[in-house]
């Protein structure tokens, strides 16, 4: 049997290959980006004011002191996207500047105009009369000042967001290189799975498809659902594993019929073909009897127990990995906090626990573990935001014992390094 960290290292020699692909901004949200994107220009790419105001030249008022002033007549106004070039421009001369607009030299710093005095003359002309001298630079938004040309914008490995989305945009980037979503196949097995509305007794409900498919749903991902392996399907089974071969599907995954019952047919079937690697059971609760396996053509398997929190524990803490080392995205990091209350397992095996993970008004963080840690319960799931990940070598867990904690759906950008 293997240990929990023994099966992550099998894993992490097995990578999937994936290939990149070129697509749009306009449909990149959610993939994984394949190659840093570096800014080929400035932004702000000219100065530009950061108030409505006045602009002068900041030369013209350095011999402003005590008593001595100086009239700066208003010879144009300037919106934001108005074309900024003055032809000519007298000494003393200011422009009128709304938030945004582009200044130019010999302009060179902003008066706001809560602090502007004006003033009207006899041939309606306008100028504002300054008393001190005026810093350059002031209440300017200056050419680079958020990114210069060569800056990395955003580092290989990242999910794409609607806020890296937005700087692309900015930055005038239509297309960026991103690895290809991956083809994954999944099949429920077992006779007494149903997707039926209304179902007897003996039958339950195909509720680790939908599981799956929808924590799926904003992954690089192309999650496709196959019909119900039956009790006697594998021959079947062998034949889908052929096919998912010739169609270069990148992952196949299965529910159910991995354990050493009658009618669990999944492990034999799956060494009836040329493997480069594969491991069966793994010393964790829930999802003991878990499979993997790599085939010789690059596409991976993984069997995961048929109990609702065994299969998705099993998935997120190998799938789920699995796929994102694949993807180039960095391992993330647990969230250490201390235990609410005491726990007790058996030494030898590494444990999954729903709970809530807490933040103190001190800024502490807690984890609480729900009642019912079985693997067919699912309410003390719905109550949970975190897993609790108690390590094998260790039976008792104090009170204030700190442990790992890793979000539930393994998108969490405070998790990632």
């Amino acid at each position: 049997m293997n240990s929990y960290k023994s099966a992550l290292n099998k894993l992490k020699k097995n990578n999937i290959s994936i290939k990149n692909e070129i697509v749009s901004i306009t449909r990149s949200l959610n993939r994984v980006l394949a190659k840093d994107i570096i800014s080929h220009a400035n932004y702000p790419t000219c100065d530009n004011t950061a108030y409505d105001g006045y602009a002068v030249n900041s030369k013209e008022t350095k011999s402003l002191k005590g008593k001595k002033f100086q009239k700066f007549r208003i010879i144009k106004t300037l919106a934001a996207g108005d074309n900024p070039t003055i032809k000519k421009i007298p000494k003393f001369s200011a422009i009128e500047v709304m938030t945004g607009s582009i200044i130019e030299k010999p302009f060179d710093t902003i008066i706001p105009v809560e602090q502007a005095q004006l003033l009207i003359s006899n041939t309606k002309s306008k100028y504002i009369i300054l008393k001190k001298k005026i810093k350059k630079k002031e209440y300017i938004r200056s050419v680079g000042s958020d990114f210069k040309k060569g800056d990395k914008i955003i580092k290989k490995g990242q999910f794409i967001n609607p806020n890296h989305i937005l700087a692309l945009k900015t930055l005038g980037i239509k297309k960026i290189l991103v690895k290809k979503k991956l083809n994954v196949v999944f099949y429920p097995t077992g006779n007494e799975i149903s997707n039926s509305k209304k179902i007897p007794n003996w039958k339950i409900r195909n509720s680790n498809t939908n599981y799956l498919y929808s924590f799926t749903k904003n992954l690089p991902i192309n999650f496709k659902v196959k019909k119900i392996l039956r009790d006697n399907d594998n021959l079947i089974f062998k034949k889908e594993i052929l096919k998912n071969m010739k169609y270069k599907s990148d992952l196949v995954i299965t529910s159910g019929a991995v354990s050493a019952g009658k009618f669990d047919f999944i492990p034999n079937i799956i060494k009836q073909f040329k493997i480069k690697s594969m491991f069966k059971g793994v010393n964790i609760r829930p999802g003991k009897p878990m499979m993997f396996a790599k085939f010789s053509n690059n596409m991976c398997f993984f069997g995961l127990p048929g109990n609702p929190i065994s299969s998705a524990a099993c998935f997120r803490f190998f799938v789920l990995p699995h796929i994102f080392r694949s993807l180039g995205i960095k391992s993330e990091k647990p969230v250490v906090a201390k235990l609410r209350y005491k726990f007790q397992k058996k030494k030898n095996f590494t444990r999954f626990i729903k709970g809530k993970l807490i933040f103190t008004k001190n800024g502490d963080s807690e984890f609480e573990l729900k009642k019912g840690q079985e693997s067919y319960k699912i309410g003390s799931f719905t109550k949970s935001n975190a897993w609790g990940v108690f390590k094998d070598g260790v039976s008792n867990f104090k009170k204030g014992t700190r442990v790992e904690c890793y979000s539930l759906s393994g998108i969490n950008e405070f998790l990632i390094d």
